[in-house]
C-alpha cells in the first residue's frame, strides 16, 4: 500500500447571472447544458428524472478515457449541487456550486478542486493554474448568461 500526499488544486470563483437562482440554478444539469453550451454532448445520461438529481451518473469523452461523473449533492431548495468527476489515471474531481439570490439575478460560488492520480493529473494540476481557471469560468459565465438573455447558446468562437 501506497500513501501519499495529494497533488491537488482547488480554484473557487463567484459567477454572476442574469437571473434568479430559480431560472440559472436547474442549468447547472448534464441534459441542461447542452441547452447553453454549442458543443455539450454527453455519451450517457443515467437519471430517473430526466435531468439532474441525486445520483445521476454521466459521461463525457475525455482524453485519454472518457470521464465519469456522479451527483453526490442536489439541493435544489438551496440552489447547491456537488458532482464527483473521475478521468482515470489523470484526476479526482471535486465541481461544488452554491447559488444564491443577487441584485440584478443571481451569484454562484463554483469551486473545483482536482486531485492527480499520475503523471497525467500531475500536468493537469500543473496548468489548472488561477488564470487558466478564470479564463475558463469567465466562459462559463458568458455561456450561462447568453443563455438566460437570448434562449440560445453562444456560439464557440475557435481559439
Amino acid at each position: 500500500m501506497r500513501i501519499e500526499k495529494p497533488n491537488r488544486v482547488t480554484r473557487t470563483c463567484t459567477h454572476r447571472y442574469v437571473a434568479p437562482p430559480s431560472k440559472a440554478f436547474p442549468l447547472m444539469c448534464p441534459v441542461l447544458e447542452a441547452d447553453w453550451i454549442e458543443d455539450w454532448d454527453p455519451v450517457v445520461v443515467l437519471t430517473e428524472s430526466g435531468v439532474a438529481e441525486l445520483d445521476c451518473v454521466f459521461v463525457t469523452a475525455a482524453k485519454p478515457s472518457d470521464s465519469i461523473w456522479y451527483i453526490t449533492q442536489y439541493e435544489p431548495g438551496t440552489h447547491f449541487v456537488e458532482m464527483i468527476k473521475i478521468t482515470p489515471n489523470v484526476t479526482a474531481c471535486k465541481l461544488r456550486i452554491q447559488m444564491r439570490e443577487a441584485e440584478g439575478g443571481s451569484e454562484a460560488a463554483v469551486t473545483y478542486s482536482h486531485t492527480s492520480l499520475g503523471p497525467a493529473g500531475d500536468k493537469f494540476v500543473a496548468e489548472f493554474t488561477e488564470e487558466y481557471y478564470r479564463e475558463f469560468m469567465q466562459e462559463w459565465e458568458d455561456q450561462v448568461n447568453h443563455y438566460l438573455s437570448t434562449g440560445k447558446a453562444l456560439p464557440a468562437t475557435d481559439g
